[in-house]
C-alpha cells in the first residue's frame, strides 16, 4: 500500500479530493496525522507556484509521497482576478460570506457577457526529492446575480453553470465530481497516481 499525504487542512478539499484521486493501493493520510508539518504559506503568483510548494514542503516534512492543489476563481471582469487570492479576496482567509459580498459588489449591474468566469485548480505530485507531476483543470461559467443554493463551498453559490441553468451550490456533490475543475485536474493525475502505485 502506497501511503500518501494529502498538503491540506481543509476537511472540505481532503474530502473531496481524496475522493476524486481514490486509486487502488493507495491510502490518504490527512495532516491531521502530521501536527509537527508546519503551514506553508502560499506566496506564490500563480496556482502552479504555490501547488508545487506546498506539495514539496509536506513531502520533505513527512518523508513520503504528497499531494497539494492550488485553486481559485477567476473573473474576467476582474482582469481574472481574483486568482490566487480567491480564499482572502475580501481579507480573511477562508470567510466565503465575504469574499462572495465582495464579488457581488463589484461586478453589481453589469449583464451577463460580462459576468465570465471560470474556476481553476491545479494538483501537484511530490516526493521528498521533488515534483513527479502537475496536472491542471478549469471550469467555465459566469457569476450569478444573487447566492442560490447551500451546497458546496467558497465562490459555489454564485458560479452558475449555464448549461444547467444552477449554480454550484444547487448541484448535488454527484454532480459536481463530475464537472469540476478539481475533477478535472483529478482525472488527469491519476495516471501517475496508478504507476507509482502498481511499483510500491
Amino acid at each position: 500500500m502506497l501511503d500518501i499525504a494529502m498538503a491540506t487542512r481543509n476537511r472540505h478539499k481532503f474530502r473531496e479530493l481524496t475522493a476524486l484521486l481514490r486509486v487502488p493501493g493507495v491510502r490518504w493520510r490527512s495532516l491531521a496525522a502530521h501536527p509537527d508539518v508546519p503551514a506553508v504559506r502560499e506566496t506564490g503568483r500563480t496556482f502552479e507556484a504555490n501547488a508545487t510548494k506546498k506539495a514539496l514542503a509536506v513531502a520533505r516534512a513527512t518523508g513520503r509521497l504528497a499531494v497539494a492543489d492550488d485553486s481559485g476563481l477567476e473573473v474576467e471582469a476582474l482582469r481574472w482576478g481574483p486568482g490566487v487570492r480567491s480564499a482572502r479576496f475580501a481579507g480573511s482567509h477562508g470567510d466565503d460570506r465575504a469574499n462572495n459580498r465582495k464579488l457581488l459588489r463589484l461586478l453589481d449591474g453589469l449583464p451577463p457577457a460580462r459576468r465570465r468566469a471560470r474556476y481553476r485548480c491545479v494538483l501537484a505530485l511530490a516526493s521528498p526529492s521533488g515534483v513527479v507531476a502537475v496536472a491542471r483543470g478549469a471550469w467555465t461559467g459566469r457569476i450569478a446575480d444573487h447566492p442560490r443554493g447551500r451546497g458546496g463551498f467558497g465562490y459555489d453559490p454564485v458560479f452558475l453553470v449555464p448549461a444547467l441553468g444552477k449554480t454550484v451550490g444547487e448541484l448535488s456533490p454527484a454532480v459536481k465530481q463530475r464537472l469540476s475543475h478539481r475533477a478535472r485536474a483529478a482525472r488527469r493525475l491519476v495516471p501517475s497516481l496508478r504507476r507509482l502505485a502498481r511499483a510500491a
